[in-house]
């Protein structure tokens, strides 16, 4: 599996499915390393951020620049591992950890109000003002017993998200209720 243009034998595929937590099947597997070898145009064994950057849907997320740090030198195990939180089959904790590296740009393991508003400014870009980010962020760490000095761990960002879905499922569905009364 070190040299990207070898073929993948039976362990090989059972060895990521169990480093993946079997999110994935053995077909989608083969399928992510003929994926992963078009990728390593080096066939060195590892993708590069650069590599990474001709997928042209990672390269157009506003997140990108972040992932990249995430996913420079990554071999096909890590590759499929850093994979899996993006499928349906993931976690939601799977998917909150990784949320979590992207906001913890130093990978400190602490997430601050400046590593948020980052985050917050590069999704919305010029769609609402910094004074408005920061008002909403300020407001949701409010909600979740935070403040803009603290520095929230993996689990304090849990809560915070949880409180952030909680506000969207309820305006969700205060908009479905809105739209059936009226219409």
């Amino acid at each position: 599996m070190g040299n990207s243009s070898s073929m993948l034998t039976q362990y090989d595929i059972e060895e990521v499915q169990e480093y993946c937590q079997n999110l994935f099947s053995q077909q989608e597997i083969v399928s992510l390393y003929q994926r992963f070898c078009q990728l390593d145009r080096n066939a060195k064994g590892f993708i590069s951020a650069d590599e990474f950057l001709s997928v042209p849907e990672f390269a157009m997320n506003p997140l990108s620049q972040r992932l990249l740090k995430m996913v420079d030198g990554l071999n096909f195990k890590d590759f499929v591992a850093f994979l899996s939180a993006f499928s349906a089959k993931a976690s939601v904790q799977q998917k909150v950890k990784l949320i979590f590296k992207v906001y913890d740009s130093d990978g400190n393991g602490k997430v601050s109000f400046s590593d948020m508003l980052e985050v917050l400014r590069d999704l919305s870009g010029s769609f609402i003002s910094d004074v408005q980010r920061e008002q909403v962020l300020t407001q949701l760490l409010k909600e979740a017993g935070y403040s803009k000095d603290s520095y929230l761990t993996l689990d304090d960002f849990n809560k915070v998200i949880s409180i952030l879905f909680y506000i969207y499922y309820s305006y969700s569905i205060f908009c479905f209720l809105q739209n059936s009364l009226i219409y």
